[in-house]
């Protein structure tokens, strides 16, 4: 199956939208005066959202993971033995190189709490120090809240779905001959996550994963159903899937005192996930955004982009201060991009050549060692003895081979 390039490009603008989403987080206490009209407003609850909105494409990555990880371990061929050993090498390698650099930086440019505004997520949840004991416990990407580079917390997630993966797998295969098992397993994911509104664990994340392995079991019937849509049909997915994304936030005013209308709401994103990534294989012209050469551009560097941007910005905000967020922009966005830049080059790519060539020593079959014969049983053979060729009329040979004696 042809590489679904566009995919990487998705990827590339959802990471641009966590940058600018913690970009807005510094600057929201500048700019949210708490009235419907102010700057705050217009970018945090009417459809410009979708442009700052990181929890959102942070889910929309995990859609992305499901599909395209779990699109491998679909076809024939597939080795356990090599996904294991590599997966999680492009997962931890990365992510350690992104937790020195943030060491680093705070080493370098201690942060004077006093530079920022007390009590928002500049402060909360970016650290101050580096004790080792926090280091090592962030290095797990096990730990709940990653407060060196506190993005890490979703690749907790990443990892568990990788172990699971297996059962996402298994569970896909079960029902990737019927449209309508497809169908019904999707509305269940959804179902699933009403339950959470919060967000806070595998009842919410994990069926996010599994929309998208299931959308992986049947790419190819999607790919050929999608051909046949019209583009009036493709505006209007695309239309519904980003207010789905964002839905939540724009009808949350309707959510108060009512956590299941909430819960709902916060369901459609995985949906809404869905039928962008469903856009991006179907939907021509925003396909050939997607295509287009910036966007393929933040595809690779995406990962190298979403791990190490936060410690830059948060480095930039305590060193100038948050009231100056608007600099914090200006610098912290091309640099995070350059840095990105550096990181893959250096960092990430060794990391995926190393566990592709850990992975592919993981798959080779194992040499069955020959079992040691006793000399004692078996007959002594004397070597073969071969006679000269006799020549014949007509240039013909007949060769002549001593018995063994």
């Amino acid at each position: 199956m042809k590489r679904l390039t566009q995919l990487d490009g998705l990827r590339g603008i959802a990471a641009l939208i966590v940058v600018l989403f913690h970009l807005s987080l510094i600057a929201q206490p500048f700019l949210d005066t708490g009235t419907i009209g102010d700057a705050w407003w217009w970018i945090s609850d009417t459809p410009l959202r979708i442009a700052t909105d990181g929890t959102q494409a942070v889910l929309l990555f995990f859609v992305l993971s499901g599909l395209v990880v779990a699109l491998p371990a679909l076809r024939e061929g597939f080795s356990w033995r090599k996904y294991y050993a590599s997966r999680f090498l492009r997962l931890y390698l990365p992510a350690w190189g992104a937790i020195a650099l943030a060491a680093i930086l705070i080493f370098l440019a201690p942060r004077d709490i006093n530079n920022v505004t007390s009590g928002i997520w500049i402060s909360k949840t970016n650290a101050r120090s580096t004790p080792p004991l926090d280091l090592l416990a962030d290095a797990t990407l096990m730990k709940v809240g990653n407060s060196v580079d506190n993005v890490l917390w979703s690749l907790r997630w990443e990892i568990i779905f990788s172990l699971l993966l297996p059962l996402f797998v298994l569970a896909a295969v079960l029902i990737r001959r019927s449209w309508v098992a497809f169908a019904l397993a999707m509305a269940g994911c959804v179902a699933l996550t009403i339950g959470d509104p919060v967000h806070a664990n595998a009842a919410f994340y994990l069926p996010v994963f599994m929309m998208g392995t299931l959308m992986a079991s049947r790419l190819e019937k999607i790919q050929e159903w999608s051909r046949r849509r019209s583009r009036p049909f493709w505006v209007t997915v695309f239309s519904a899937s980003l207010l789905f994304m964002i839905a939540s936030r724009i009808f949350a005013f309707a959510t108060h005192g009512n956590p299941l209308l909430g819960g709902i709401l916060w369901s459609l994103v995985g949906v809404g996930a869905s039928g962008i990534i469903l856009s991006a294989i179907g939907f021509g012209p925003f396909r050939s955004f997607l295509n287009a050469r910036v966007s393929q551009f933040l595809g690779k560097i995406s990962f190298s982009l979403y791990l190490i941007h936060v410690p830059i910005l948060a480095s930039l905000a305590y060193a100038l201060g948050d009231a100056q967020w608007w600099l914090v922009g200006l610098i912290g966005l091309p640099l995070s991009l350059a840095a990105a830049t550096v990181f893959y080059r250096y960092v990430e790519l060794p990391s995926q050549r190393l566990a592709h060539r850990v992975g592919a020593l993981a798959a080779r079959p194992r040499a069955v060692p020959a079992r040691a014969v006793s000399a004692a049983s078996t007959p002594s053979v004397e070597p073969v003895e071969v006679a000269p060729h006799l020549v014949f009329a007509r240039g013909a040979e007949m060769p002549f081979y001593a018995a063994m004696r």
